[in-house]
Order: structure tokens, then C-alpha cells, then sequence
């Protein structure tokens, strides 16, 4: 076995192992499976953490995952699959970012680490046994890369905003119904 197929064989284990992790995500999120909450349960809590509206924030989050996910399984647009990847999980580091960085305390661990994954394959490719290889590289090109990271990023800070935005005005009406509260109290 030569340096060049054990590369190959590594990248399929990579695509198939985090595309794998990201199609179980997704699904749960999409259809209930594993133990998700489907698409309506998924909107609720997206509502939930600031993304509004829920059900298209849970409907771009599970396509995100299960959809980038498959992607990379198959080495197909990588480049756009990993974007896709690390857009979305963009989204997810947003929510767990206070919770500081390691997942035990509820952090940002692991959705970084999936992001960081499909950057990793977007920018080294999927190797030989992937549809990529299969199709020339067709759909596997610089400009692919450099376009789908632009939109990506766009997409990622305008949803992030969003939810900040959200997030920072529930605060500040939870404030106010609190000094409401205590003024009423000491009346």
C-alpha cells in the first residue's frame, strides 16, 4: 500500500466518520430519529436560544448538518460541504460559547471541532475514493471553495447576529419585568 492510498483511506475514514456524526445530528433534528425532536421539537428550542424563526432555523440547521454531512460521506463538493459544515456549526458555537470552551461545561468543544473538520476536508479534499475523483473533480474547484466559505460566512455572521440581537433584547425585557417587580414590591 503506497503513501498516496493510505492518505486516501484516511481522508474516506475522516469524511465518513464526521459526515457520519453530522447525518445523526441532522436527522434528529430533521425527523425525529435518534432520539431527536424532529423538526417541530427542534423549532420550539431553536426559538428557544434566540434563532428566530424557529421552524426555518431548525429547518436550515438539520439540511446544514445531514445535508453537509452526506456530502462529505460521499466526497462530493467537498469544498461546499465543508463550508456548509463550518457555517452551521458556526451557529451551534454561538449557543455554547458561554459555556467556555471544553463540552463538559456545556461549551463550544465539539461543534468546533466538527467545524474545524469540514474546513480540514474542504481544503484538502476528499482523496481518490470519493464522487469528487469520480467526476474530475468537477464540483471540486478553488472558486467552489473560495464561494461557498463567502457565503458560508456571510450566512453564518448574519444568522449569529441575529440571534445576539435576540438573545440581548430578552435580557434586557427580563431586566425590566425585574425592577418591575421589585418596585412593586416595595410599595
Amino acid at each position: 500500500m503506497t503513501c498516496l492510498n493510505r492518505k486516501d483511506l484516511g481522508l474516506l475514514a475522516l469524511r465518513a466518520a464526521v459526515g457520519g456524526v453530522l447525518v445523526a445530528h441532522g436527522t434528529q433534528k430533521l425527523f425525529g430519529w435518534f432520539g431527536g425532536g424532529g423538526l417541530e421539537g427542534t423549532a420550539q428550542a431553536m426559538e428557544h436560544m434566540g434563532f428566530v424563526p424557529g421552524r426555518e432555523s431548525a429547518l436550515a440547521a438539520g439540511l446544514g448538518e445531514a445535508g453537509g454531512g452526506a456530502l462529505l460521506i460521499a466526497g462530493l463538493a467537498t469544498p461546499a460541504a465543508g463550508a456548509i459544515v463550518a457555517g452551521t456549526m458556526a451557529g451551534a458555537i454561538s449557543v455554547h460559547a458561554p459555556g467556555g470552551f471544553f463540552a463538559t461545561g456545556g461549551g463550544f468543544e465539539y461543534p468546533a471541532f466538527l467545524g474545524a473538520c469540514g474546513v480540514a476536508l474542504a481544503v484538502s479534499g476528499s482523496g481518490r475514493y470519493s464522487l469528487d475523483h469520480f467526476t474530475g473533480h468537477l464540483l471540486d474547484r478553488s472558486w467552489v471553495g473560495l464561494l461557498a466559505f463567502g457565503a458560508s460566512a456571510l450566512g453564518a455572521a448574519s444568522v449569529v447576529t441575529r440571534r445576539q440581537e435576540v438573545v440581548r433584547r430578552r435580557e434586557a425585557q427580563a431586566a425590566d419585568q425585574a425592577d418591575l417587580q421589585a418596585g412593586a414590591g416595595t410599595s
